[in-house]
């Protein structure tokens, strides 16, 4: 019954022009854990990302705002036990440290194919090898073929 059909809506909170803000991280089997980047939709929530201009690194967030996101996608990636890649996705306040979770997406998306282009970290090599079982601090990165995958 919790999934059935109705004609109702529950709006408990508008939103509007609140800014997107978004985390991609990277955590292996044995809780290495680390944001590869951080990206800003130019436009506020509510544009589709796909429909906006998106900014990678963020341009506006302030050094605690920057902070607080990237302990807490550290903390959800570690408190859902997500091994490999994972986006996170965040509605923030402009004018407040007040946010809120939109999406976790617990894969690769199309916001890590510009995470890896905008920072030279091969994402997806990265994670799959994560998958594998492969400690990060034990995957070279592909692109400087010098530094670690535990390397932020």
């Amino acid at each position: 019954k919790a999934l059935s059909v109705s004609p109702q809506i529950l709006v408990e909170k508008s939103m509007k022009g609140w800014k997107e803000v978004e985390y991609e991280v990277v955590r292996d089997a044995y809780d290495n854990c680390v944001t590869v980047c951080n990206m800003e939709n130019f436009d506020p929530l509510g544009i589709h990302t796909g429909d906006s201009i998106v900014m990678a690194p963020s341009q506006t967030l302030s050094n605690a705002e920057y902070h607080m996101l990237r302990e807490t996608a550290i903390r959800v990636v570690r408190h859902l036990g997500i091994i490999g890649e994972c986006n996170i996705q965040y509605a923030l306040h402009p004018t407040s440290m007040e946010y809120c979770i939109i999406e976790v997406n617990a894969r690769l998306s199309r916001s890590s194919a510009l995470a890896s282009k905008a920072t030279g970290y091969p994402l997806a090599f990265v994670a799959a090898k994560l998958c594998l079982g492969i400690p990060m601090t034990e995957v070279i990165n592909a692109v400087t073929k010098k530094t670690q995958a535990a390397f932020e």
